[in-house]
């Protein structure tokens, strides 16, 4: 196994935190995946605050691993699903999609681990001076709500920039990617996409099944002129919200048009007129496996590359 802060901040056995993506990372996901030795995380979306309590019980039934719940700040019920958090004594609070600021004390005191995703060096310096724990920095090449920086650039000078750990976003899918954050000096990495892509994961079929016939050129960007970028698959959907807002469709009815899109693919398996949200690193999901036993491969692929790195120095022999 890999030992980095990150595992012995969260006690966990393997460097590895599962996206809490909304609609799709529930219950049954983030259990397995705490099972397996890693960070399950519940996507708390926009969802009512007693589905995510139900979620939380759910988790706790059937591990007694660490987990964590995620909440995009602009759920209108952020501030409610803070308060179960505390009251649920939930172990773990990521949180993404704005500035968590005004809820960090609370939590830090209610003994939760608090560890924002970031998409810049200014933010993860000011969250780390309000005490969290951690941070996310994710790049560009995320699936979902994404910001404008890549992971490559992004991480290095996260890490530079503060002292507590900070995990790896975007990008990753496999354990060269685990290695490559580790030798950008993250603590660990995250990863979304890719657990999708597990038997847990409540994803509709037809959801996985696009993602596995992905290559690396498969998804765009759009959201981008109303200020929420998002990293889609490509369908008739997505190229037809993205002539919108080329066309200068105005705000209020490009926003119409994408509303209940996630839910759409994720749930109801309509892969072309949903969104199907996905990274870029789609192009290196071929399979769909137990939780547990991805995030075995993925550690022993990422020790054997380890084990296997000095060899790449290429030690040369003296001359006679």
């Amino acid at each position: 196994m890999i030992r980095t802060p990150l595992t012995d901040l969260l006690g966990i056995d393997h460097p590895i935190l599962q996206g809490g993506m909304a609609w799709v990372a529930t219950w049954q996901l983030a259990a397995a995946v705490s099972e397996g030795g890693a960070l399950g995380i519940i996507g708390a979306g926009n969802a009512p605050v007693e589905w995510v309590r139900e979620q939380i019980r759910q988790t706790k039934a059937h591990t007694d691993r660490p987990f964590g719940v995620n909440i995009p700040l602009f759920s209108p019920v952020a501030e409610q699903v803070m308060a179960l958090a505390i009251e649920e004594s939930v172990p773990v609070l990521t949180t993404g999609a704005g500035n968590p600021s005004p809820y960090v004390e609370r939590l830090k005191q209610a003994g939760i681990i608090v560890i924002p995703v970031v998409a810049s060096v200014a933010l993860a310096r000011r969250l780390e001076r309000q005490g969290v724990d951690a941070v996310i920095a994710e790049g560009e090449e995320s699936g979902g709500h994404i910001g404008t920086v890549t992971t490559l650039s992004l991480v290095p000078q996260v890490v530079d920039a503060v002292s507590i750990p900070v995990i790896a976003a975007g990008g990753v899918a496999d354990g060269r990617g685990l290695v490559a954050a580790l030798a950008l000096g993250a603590a660990g990495v995250q990863m979304g996409t890719r657990f999708v892509c597990t038997e847990e994961c409540i994803a509709h079929a037809n959801y996985k099944d696009a993602i596995i016939k992905a290559n690396e050129r498969a998804t765009l960007v759009t959201g981008v002129t109303i200020g929420h970028p998002v990293r889609c698959l490509r369908n008739p959907m997505s190229r037809e919200f993205e002539s919108m807002e080329k066309a200068g469709v105005p705000e209020a009815e490009v926003v119409e048009f994408g509303t209940g899109r996630l839910q759409m693919a994720a749930m109801k398996g309509d892969v072309l007129n949903g969104t199907v949200m996905a990274g870029q690193i789609s192009g290196l999901v071929h399979d769909v496996l137990p939780a547990a036993d991805l995030i075995e491969r993925i550690s022993q692929e990422a020790a054997s590359l380890l084990a296997r790195l000095p060899t790449f120095l290429g030690a040369r022999e003296e001359p006679a």
